[in-house]
């Protein structure tokens, strides 16, 4: 862990078990090359490209992710409501109506995860920050859940008097980079990082906003290259020509882990430098 920022490395959605293999191979030495405190991954995508497992918790955990953020696809197994609520390491977007099973954020001390550890992390728990994930899911071309904008309002107001000092990450899950970009403006200063997951195509806008927070529109998808977001190119082809949905399934082949590490001020709370992650098999 860098002596003078605190570093998250956040990971675009990992997509079924190409996206696990990626993880598997890379994860460990990008922690101990970035210094890496705090590791947040997207899982939803993690079970055959739709939903996630236990099996799949597991395995992303003891790789070294801290925070498992999700979207709309995590809903996708009936297990889901059950590994919600048990799990503590793993969100849901905080928006979905009220009396939804699991939660929306998580409050870490010290760098580990929400409970333990995640016992393969380079870097262990440093016991110098405080951070507060924030899942998001936005609305535009997905579901009319609760608006994430008040309710971003809503937990940023309670941290600001709970806790004070936390480090605030937010993933945006989110379909419309219009949506994105608008939230990040409305936060900021107020989160140190708000970074999207989705659309599985990262994008180069990353910038730091006046205010301090880092943003980039999407960290793209930790998953099969040969692929079209992930999924087999074939059957999405025969979709398109065909206007018929066939089943999709996960692309097999080579893989890539795709996502940024966020360089942060602990002091002042902004971001001070962004840097892309790339690395194929």
């Amino acid at each position: 862990m860098s002596a003078g920022t605190a570093n998250v490395l956040m990971i675009g959605d990992v997509v079924g078990a190409p996206g696990l293999r990626a993880l598997f191979t890379f994860l460990p030495s990008l922690i101990k090359r970035t210094e890496a405190d705090l590791v947040v991954a997207n899982g939803e995508n993690a079970l055959k490209g739709f939903g996630i497992g236990a099996d799949e918790i597991a395995a992303m955990r003891s790789y070294g992710v801290d925070v498992i953020t999700s979207g709309n696809q995590v809903w996708e197994h009936k297990e889901a409501p059950e590994l919600l609520e048990a799990e503590q390491s793993l969100l849901r977007p905080a928006n979905y109506p009220k009396g939804l099973p699991g939660r929306g954020t998580a409050y870490i001390e010290g760098g580990g995860a929400p409970g333990q550890p995640a016992p393969t992390r380079a870097c262990g728990a440093s016991g110098r920050f405080e951070w507060l994930v924030v899942n998001l899911q936005g609305r535009r071309e997905l579901y009319d859940i609760d608006c994430p904008f008040v309710k971003a309002d809503q937990i940023l107001a309670t941290a600001a008097r709970e806790h004070p000092n936390a480090l605030i990450i937010v993933d945006f899950h989110a379909e419309s980079n219009e949506e994105k970009e608008a939230l990040a403006w409305h936060v900021d200063g107020r989160a140190a990082v708000l970074a999207g997951t989705h659309t599985h195509v990262p994008t180069a806008d990353e910038r730091i906003l006046p205010k301090g927070t880092g943003y980039l529109t999407d960290l793209g998808m930790t998953g099969p290259v040969d692929s079209v977001i992930g999924m087999n190119g074939d059957i999405c082809i025969r979709r398109f020509l065909t206007q018929i949905p066939y089943k999709m399934e996960t692309a097999e082949g080579s893989a890539a882990i795709m996502g940024a590490l966020f360089r942060l001020d602990p002091e002042s709370r902004r971001c001070v430098s962004i840097e892309h992650i790339f690395e194929s098999l």
